[in-house]
């Protein structure tokens, strides 16, 4: 048994810091976690000590694209360098994505089901993978890379990530079964087109026929898994709430149709902003991306701003692969800036993410019986919420109970 002492508890809930609190761990599960004098250390516990530090549950990135590396149509076939060595420069994101104190990331694209085994097997350190594999939409959509000039992809792009193109409701089940058969953990859509797609698909031009998402979606929630719904505004945005799909991927014009946010709360669908990737698109996207950050900046923060006076569940996802690796707390510090206290944007990141993901009687929160996901801050991100960020303050990080990264003594 290991037994962290010394600590400022923030155990992914919300409620109040817990000071010179304990936290025991055996095996891969917590086993107790509270304040000093109420938990009792077995003689032979391991010590920990983390005196100053502040402790909380790994962070959680629920929409993330680890094989990303570019925008660029050649990288998106993956045609610009030996698959071996993307294979091992995604082998090293994933380390070093741990290594900043997030041990759970949703990916949503582009990463195949391999990687979630690899480390599921201890063959690579990582993250807890759920892997979406890739999107799905109709011809012309989000999933559909065709060249400019209509080259097609290479065929198959990837055998581990299916080709997402369907068009009509039985096309659009057997995606989905294709994607499930292939590993998905999570069936990822998009409704709209956003502010990396073409010029002529905008963040509110509509993709899809209703009885084709309604298909989509009864077949994988049939087959249990979750919808993320890449969704900016517009009808398409309409379409995924009215549909039920289970989370609204960016969201950023939700303030022009607010009666959705009571729909939202009303069906538990959670809202991930993703701030983080509109702060690249428009500094380094192309000439209409940028357009397009700029022009839903103020909606964005407005639709955060509705949300949590609707109730519903706000969740961090950066979506920053493809622009940067490794500083996935760059969205809690964005969340603040938008408007959410501190607090708020942590629980974003550990208890109402892992809710997400329904992963909520596993991860997210410190309490007995949970996974041991575990971190160690040096100073106290509820001062200074960048503290998160790059990992600058993480001295410890503890997945399923196992010490991953340990800086104390350094």
């Amino acid at each position: 048994m290991k037994a962290i002492t010394g600590v400022t508890l923030i155990d992914g809930t919300g409620g109040p810091p817990l000071s010179n609190a304990i936290v025991l761990v055996e095996g891969d599960r917590i086993e107790a976690a509270g304040a000093r004098d109420a938990v009792e250390v077995p003689p032979d516990a391991e010590m920990i000590d983390a005196s100053g530090m502040t402790l909380l549950p790994g962070l959680i990135d629920c929409h993330d694209h680890l094989a990303s590396f570019s925008y660029e149509i050649a990288s998106r076939w993956g045609i610009t360098e030996p698959r071996s060595l993307r294979h091992m420069r995604i082998a090293a994101v994933l380390r070093q994505t741990l290594e900043t104190g997030y041990t759970t990331v949703r990916d949503a694209g582009r990463l195949d089901a391999g990687f979630r085994m690899a480390v599921e097997e201890g063959l690579m350190p990582g993250p807890r993978l759920l892997v979406a594999l890739g999107f799905i939409t109709p011809t012309g959509g989000m999933a559909d890379l065709t060249s400019p000039l209509g080259q097609a992809p290479p065929n198959p792009l990837d055998s581990g990530l299916p080709w997402g193109v369907a068009d009509g409701p039985e096309a659009m089940r057997a995606r989905v079964r294709e994607m499930v058969r292939a590993g998905a953990d999570v069936i990822k859509v998009a409704t709209t087109g956003g502010a990396s797609s073409t010029s002529g698909l905008g963040a509110k031009d509509l993709l899809f026929e209703r009885d084709e998402l309604e298909a989509l979606v009864d077949e994988a929630h049939k087959r249990g898994r979750r919808v993320m719904c890449h969704a900016l505004g517009g009808p398409g945005l309409r379409l995924a709430v009215e549909t039920g799909v289970n989370s609204i991927e960016h969201g950023a014009y939700l303030d022009e149709d607010p009666d959705l946010l009571l729909m939202m709360a009303d069906k538990d669908i959670y809202f991930i902003p993703t701030f983080s990737v509109y702060t690249h698109h428009a500094t380094k996207g192309t000439p209409h991306g940028k357009v397009r950050a700029a022009e839903l900046r103020d909606h964005h923060i407005k639709s955060l701003e509705l949300a949590m006076a609707a109730g519903v569940k706000v969740v961090a996802g950066t979506d920053e692969g493809g622009w940067a690796h490794g500083n996935n707390a760059h969205e809690i510090s964005l969340l603040v800036d938008a408007g959410m206290t501190p607090m708020q944007a942590i629980v974003a990141a550990t208890g109402h993410a892992a809710q997400c993901l329904g992963l909520e009687d596993e991860i997210g929160r410190v309490a007995k019986g949970m996974q041991a996901d575990l971190i160690l801050v040096n100073g106290d991100p509820l001062e200074d919420v960048t503290l998160l960020e790059e990992g600058r303050g993480v001295q410890f990080v503890m997945k399923g109970g196992e010490v991953y990264l340990d800086r104390r003594d350094a």
